[in-house]
């Protein structure tokens, strides 16, 4: 009954997100959307309620892919040949989005970079920095901000994060009287978050194929990584989360469970509660160094120097390629001009082809790992290629459910959904209030799925064409997608059955069900913090420069006014039941 109740409201929720929007479709879609009606909205509303229902992202999304298909297949009452037609009609959508060089150029980008991650940590260099940061670690507040630095320098990958971090801090931790369930939130919440928005990442690949899709959805041709990086200043829960965990750290006050888990540790030593089960990483050994290696920061380093490095010097040269050879006078001029300023630089970046710059940068920087590695005899060549196999296979997920999230775009596009919606639908809801919305339909997908990548899959395809429609306006259709985006990571870090908080709850030692409960006050703290004072001012139309100012107040008087120290004094011991 509750679940039917969940799927009753978000479905609610759902209608209510389609409400207002008002662009042109092309031809074919008109003609569909006056054909098939309100059910053009059947395949991205069978995918949410699917994922909610399953808990499995790939199935659902390949249902409601299936549900268009067979919609457009359907002619009269011919079902069982719709089926038939509809399943083909996948398997082309399939292949269609694997032989487009910008997909594929993705698709190698995220493998690529999950090859030179487990390179890195098979050469030791990921838990070298970690450790040698580590022993700067002298109080409390030392070993979480370092922690947190940690979880910074990790950038690249959200489970790499979540693996080395917790490990190496965990007998820092307990020795300063921190408890798992502190430090399984600290990793927790620089992992995603800064995985998220960082501009290198495992994560960039695939955020950045569903931004240039949802574009197409609306007829412009934009450059991705330029609007990637124009919603990072929108990404309210991202960067508040970050500010959150340094300031609860530095001012030494927690509330809630985990205030409650703070002072247990600090009055009794404790730091896991009588009766958990604190989960272990022990068995995961894909991250860990080689035995018997010589841990060195450099093989962390120039390797993933290489990848930074490489990939901004190639985002500027293949975009003055791209605008040299164009027909804009002007920006051809400025470049002549002036190559280096900070103006031709922008506008290199912004023609640049990301996916095949970073699919370029990521090998180039996995072979300099690979020569780093036999150089040092750390791996043979035939152990380091074979690290570099396993490593992209631990991303092969994504490239599946990136295949079947740009088909279902695909879908909605030749179903003509947002012309239909456009149709019948008329500003039933304030504009300021529709990224808000996504952001909060984008939590709830999340929790109830547990993975970021699919909400954002299914989510993007919608958000991107509702936005334009209520408003021209660039920022808010940016809004809007930065409200995806981080929407996912906040039901992410609210979710039991999170991938991510499962490996932090791992990697820290932490009872998970511990982890969850005390992570999930604070999460919800900074996500009304993100609404109220970020998305709801931001759609008001508030420049970004003072949107984002104020929500950094709001976070720092959440904590100084509801938090409390985790110092108990001698005579408040009794408070402490575990």
């Amino acid at each position: 009954m509750r679940r039917r109740n969940f799927i009753s409201i978000t479905t609610l929720i759902f209608v209510l997100l389609l409400t207002s929007t008002a662009f042109a479709e092309p031809t074919t879609a008109e003609i569909n959307a006056t054909r098939f009606g309100i059910w053009t909205i059947m395949p991205p509303l069978v995918a949410i309620i699917l994922a909610f229902i399953t808990k499995n992202v790939i199935l659902s999304l390949f249902i409601g892919v299936f549900s268009g298909t067979f919609l457009l297949q359907l002619n009269g009452f011919n079902v069982g040949s719709a089926m038939l037609n509809g399943f083909l009609d996948i398997i082309t959508r399939i292949i269609g989005s694997l032989s487009d060089p910008w997909n594929a150029g993705i698709i190698l980008q995220c493998l690529t970079i999950g090859g030179l991650i487990a390179l890195v940590s098979k050469m030791g260099g990921a838990r070298a920095i970690a450790e040698s940061l580590a022993k700067k670690a002298k109080s409390p507040v030392s070993a979480q901000i370092i922690t947190w630095i940690m979880g910074l320098l990790i950038f690249f990958d959200d489970y790499a994060n979540s693996l080395i971090v917790g490990p190496i801090m965990r007998p820092i931790t307990d020795k300063m009287k921190i408890s798992r369930e502190r430090l399984a939130f600290v990793v927790d919440a620089t992992a995603a978050p800064i995985a998220g928005i960082a501009l290198i990442s495992t994560w960039v690949g695939y955020e950045i194929s569903l931004i240039r899709d949802g574009y197409l959805l609306i007829g412009q041709e934009v450059n991705a990584y330029g609007i990637f990086m124009s919603t990072i200043p929108y990404r309210f829960y991202n960067i508040l989360m970050l500010l959150f965990v340094v300031l609860t750290a530095v001012l030494a006050k927690e509330f809630g469970p985990m205030l409650k888990a703070e002072r247990r540790a600090r009055a009794t030593g404790k730091v896991v509660a009588n009766g958990s089960q604190p989960m272990s990483s022990s068995e995961d050994k894909s991250l860990e160094p080689k035995e018997g290696v010589k841990l060195s920061i450099w093989n962390a380093i120039i390797p993933i120097g290489t990848l930074i490095i490489t990939a901004f010097i190639g985002f500027y040269f293949d975009g003055y390629q791209v605008i040299m050879n164009g027909e804009d006078v002007a920006l051809v001029q400025i470049l002549q001009n002036s190559p280096l300023s900070f103006e031709a630089i922008r506008e290199a970046f912004g023609a640049s082809d990301a996916s095949i710059v970073l699919f370029q940068a990521a090998l180039f920087a996995s072979i300099v790992a690979i020569v780093m590695a036999a150089g040092q005899k750390i791996l043979s060549v035939s152990e380091a290629l074979e690290t570099w196999v396993e490593g992209m296979k631990s991303l092969i997920i994504t490239g599946v459910i990136l295949l079947l999230a740009w088909s279902l775009s695909s879908v909605i596009k030749d179903l003509g959904t947002a012309s239909f919606l456009v149709s019948v639908l008329s500003d039933a809801i304030p504009k300021f209030l529709l990224p808000s919305i996504i952001f909060v339909l984008g939590s709830i997908i999340s929790f109830a799925t547990g993975t970021s990548y699919g909400t954002m899959g299914i989510l993007m395809p919608l958000a991107i064409p509702l936005s334009f429609a209520v408003s021209s306006d660039p920022n808010f259709v940016v809004a809007s997608v930065g409200a995806v985006l981080t929407g996912a990571i906040f039901g992410d870090h609210c979710s039991p059955i999170s991938d991510t908080s499962i490996l932090s709850s791992m990697g820290a030692g932490s009872d998970h069900i511990d982890h969850v409960k005390t992570q999930l006050w604070y999460a919800i703290a900074v996500g009304i913090i993100s609404v109220v004072f970020g998305y709801i001012p931001a759609g008001l139309g508030m420049p970004i420069y003072i949107v984002l100012p104020l929500g950094m107040v709001a976070v720092w008087a959440t904590v100084h006014f509801l938090g409390k120290s985790p110092e108990v004094a001698e005579e408040d011991n009794s408070i402490i039941s575990n």
